[in-house]
């Protein structure tokens, strides 16, 4: 039996792939919960908390980052949901806490962020977040492309596993998107640089597709966004209407979005999308991490069959 010793991301079977040749759970709006702490508020996305998430196998770790004004009058940066009033998860700073203190328990696990730079913050300006955090210490940052327009890097091409975890440089950080650029934090990567994503905005089982959405250079082409080099995000979850333009995340059918088969869900949108682009996306994004079998759905697809050092939630 493999123990987490020999693991990479909860599995040998994965040291030896390169970054963008593994499928991450990627846990959307990951600070963003339905629980006690929040009042079970409507607007939350996940049930457990981010570090939970990461104990269960969440990889990937999305959240939006606001301004926000500190009771003494100072400005901070939050975690909020769409705006500070309706769902505040505190400091950015706070949260990568977290995230550095489960990483530092955990050495041989590679994690991947995806800011939401809801408020324009600068690279500067999340630098100091990271760096205040104690998570800076961890963060991979590519080789320098040659020029602009092909900084994407081939799937292949990426390090492995097991490269990053020698180097303990086992933290991957996208941005969508900067200010201005990332100079004095090359770290921060240009998410759609690197990536792209299906629409997002699906509040019926039926309206999933696999089609790019963004960036706007790769938007309903799946042969431009294949070719272009960048890495697919796959996002994978549902709102339901409230009336009023407010959409909210649809717990009711989680059971049903985050399965292995059946109309609508996970396991059969990522076969969907396999066969479009003749290859496994580097992450599925889902809400209510836990629920519904996602886990199951992401070891199906990087074939790994008893993951090691993983806790349910």
């Amino acid at each position: 039996t493999a123990s987490t010793a020999t693991a990479c991301n909860n599995s040998p079977t994965l040291c030896n792939r390169a970054y963008g040749n593994v499928t991450l759970l990627g846990a959307h709006d990951s600070a963003f919960l339905r629980d006690s702490s929040t009042g079970n508020s409507i607007a939350g996305d996940q049930s457990y908390n981010t570090v939970a998430q990461l104990d269960a196998g969440a990889r990937l770790l999305t959240a939006q980052v606001h301004s926000a004004t500190a009771a003494d009058g100072t400005q901070e940066w939050h975690l909020c949901h769409s705006y500070c009033f309706l769902l505040d998860a505190g400091r950015l700073s706070d949260w990568l806490r977290n995230i550095s203190t489960w990483m530092d328990a955990h050495p041989h696990e590679v994690v991947t962020i995806l800011l939401v730079n809801s408020d324009a913050a600068s690279a500067e300006d999340l630098d100091s977040e990271f760096v205040a955090s104690g998570v800076k210490k961890y963060v991979y940052t590519p080789p320098s492309p040659a020029t602009a327009s092909d900084a994407a890097i081939p799937a292949a091409k990426w390090p492995t596993l097991q490269q990053m975890i020698a180097a303990d440089t086992r933290l991957v950080t996208f941005v969508a998107s900067l200010a201005n650029d990332n100079t004095g934090a090359s770290y921060l990567l240009d998410e759609f640089t690197y990536v792209y994503e299906n629409a997002y905005d699906n509040s019926s089982p039926d309206s999933f597709v696999c089609t790019p959405d963004r960036p706007s250079t790769v938007k309903g082409n799946p042969d431009a966004a294949a070719a272009s080099n960048r890495l697919f995000l796959m996002n994978h979850f549902l709102y339901t209407d409230l009336g009023d333009s407010i959409q909210v995340p649809d717990l009711s059918a989680i059971n049903a979005t985050n399965a292995e088969s059946g109309a609508g869900s996970l396991g059969a949108a990522v076969r969907q999308c396999e066969g479009v682009y003749g290859r496994a996306p580097l992450a599925v994004l889902v809400d209510f991490v836990g629920d519904g079998g996602s886990v199951e759905v992401v070891d199906r697809v990087n074939g790994v069959v008893g993951a090691v050092g993983r806790a349910g939630v």
